[in-house]
């Protein structure tokens, strides 16, 4: 039981330390590949160092899935009027409160299942972009 609870904890850390590289790098493609990569591999470097090879992939993991959602919820929030300053601000913190909370149980494997679901809900709540009034200016 002891292993289940670390697999979580470190998902959950990675899961953290994703949403916190997104939240300074993923404004732009090429900075959330960054985000991506610097992610996985400082989640499996912090697996192997404090535990094992499943903590390792667990933490690798986390960091991938937590930094391509939070990118895309930042960067949703960024089109809604959001500031660059304090949706980094909000998604450090957020990383540095979603790495502590992963020491609950169960909460390192909820915060992994819950970002990428919130990421996808916010994308299917975007209006639609009509062409509105601008169809009728072409006569």
């Amino acid at each position: 039981m002891a292993a289940v609870y670390w697999i979580g904890v470190f998902l959950g850390i990675g899961v953290g330390i994703g949403v916190l590289l997104a939240g300074l790098l993923g404004w732009s493609r090429p900075a959330l590949l960054a985000a991506v990569a610097l992610a996985g591999a400082a989640g499996f470097g912090l697996g192997i160092w404090l535990g094992d090879a499943p903590e390792a992939a667990a933490a690798a993991i986390g960091g991938i899935f937590g930094s391509v959602s939070a990118a895309e919820i930042l960067r949703r929030a960024l089109r809604r009027g959001g500031e660059r300053l304090g949706m980094t601000v909000i998604g450090i913190a957020a990383g540095a409160a979603a790495a502590g909370l992963a020491f609950i149980p169960i909460v390192g494997y909820l915060e992994f299942l819950a970002l990428p679901l919130l990421a996808v809900r916010m994308r299917r709540s975007e209006p639609e972009r009509y062409g509105g009034l601008r169809t009728l200016a072409r006569d």
